[in-house]
């Protein structure tokens, strides 16, 4: 099968294209190497899939209607799957526009060109800051998402209504997964994993948000990209039956998390573990649009492709400070 993959010189987009070229696919990947964080470690990424004979890269911003038209009609894609996209929470309040630039217009230019070549499976990431400020435990793809506490939030809210309004209006089949904090080798340098080691083995301290007392549903990266794949293989129906089902359009959501939240102050000891370091810890208040815990129900997930992630921390943990030793050569 032919993938159209987008942000393959990101984190998660770099994984999933190695798993699909690795698995005998062709992959046409798409990025706008932009400066949001090294943009080195993503020409990286890319020139290892650039070692594939199938996998063809293409780097302009999606924003760019012109560009994007002309590789789908070359790539002529049974699967579309939408990484791309401005990331992180806190940045959405420092700098906003980007996330309406990329993360709205970006995605309708996606979606349109999957109503335009009649793609065989619409998929496109979301992430399990939509929740909000919904407490209810664990999340389910059913729970209301209607206050979401940062524009990164509410622009991932309104991709997937713009899909699910394509899913009903043009009949495209649609999933789109909310993620629950990824981590890994080969990961971004904003992300709190990457700093807390770099921080350790230089032996600045790390600062350790409302105290400590939050927690997060890890899900280890490897765990994610075989879920993205198994999806990818049962496309949704008309009248959707999954938890995260439409009525009115073959459209699902569904959670991709390791259902198993972990306290912050574990996953730090995990760091010290693997690292060999003790951390110094610069404990402070909760910051503006952060929650105290995330957890996945994934039962939908488990329902449609038999597979729930289950990659301990401390195993993923071990696997990322492996890879930042070599990658940084420390």
């Amino acid at each position: 099968m032919h993938y159209l993959v987008t942000g393959t010189a990101g984190f998660i987009g770099f994984h999933l294209a190695r798993r699909l070229l690795a698995d005998g696919h062709d992959v046409t990947g798409v990025d706008g190497m932009t400066s949001y964080y090294d943009v080195e470690l993503k020409r990286r990424r890319h020139a290892m899939l650039k070692e594939h004979s199938r996998f063809h890269a293409h780097e302009f911003m999606l924003e760019d209607m012109e560009s994007l038209t002309q590789v789908v009609d070359q790539a002529e894609p049974d699967v579309m799957v939408h990484l791309a996209a401005q990331a992180g929470v806190r940045y959405s309040i420092e700098n906003p526009r980007a996330y309406v630039d990329s993360n709205l217009i970006g995605t309708f230019n996606v979606i349109e060109q999957a109503r335009r070549c009649r793609v065989g499976h619409l998929m496109l990431a979301s992430t399990s800051s939509v929740y909000g400020a919904n407490s209810v435990m664990p999340f389910g793809e059913g729970h209301c998402t209607d206050h979401p506490l940062t524009l990164y939030a509410a622009t991932k809210k309104a991709t997937e209504g713009m899909a699910h309004s394509y899913a009903h209006l043009w009949s495209i089949p649609t999933t789109a997964f909310r993620f629950f904090t990824v981590y890994g080798p080969w990961g971004r340098p904003d992300m709190a994993l990457f700093r807390f080691t770099e921080n350790a083995l230089k032996g600045r301290p790390i600062d350790v948000y409302n105290h400590g007392q939050m927690r997060r549903d890890f899900t280890y990266v490897d765990d994610l990209v075989e879920a993205i794949v198994r999806l990818a293989k049962v496309p949704p129906q008309h009248d959707e039956k999954s938890a995260g089902g439409s009525p009115a359009a073959p459209y699902r959501v569904v959670n991709i998390g390791n259902s198993e939240p972990v306290n912050l102050l574990s996953f730090i000891e995990a760091i010290e573990k693997a690292t060999g370091r003790k951390a110094i810890r610069n404990y402070m208040g909760m910051q503006p649009g952060d929650v105290p815990a995330t957890w996945a129900d994934t039962s939908a997930l488990e329902a449609i492709t038999g597979f729930r992630p289950n990659t301990p921390v401390s195993v993923g943990v071990a696997q990322f400070v492996d890879w930042y030793r070599s990658y940084h050569q420390v």
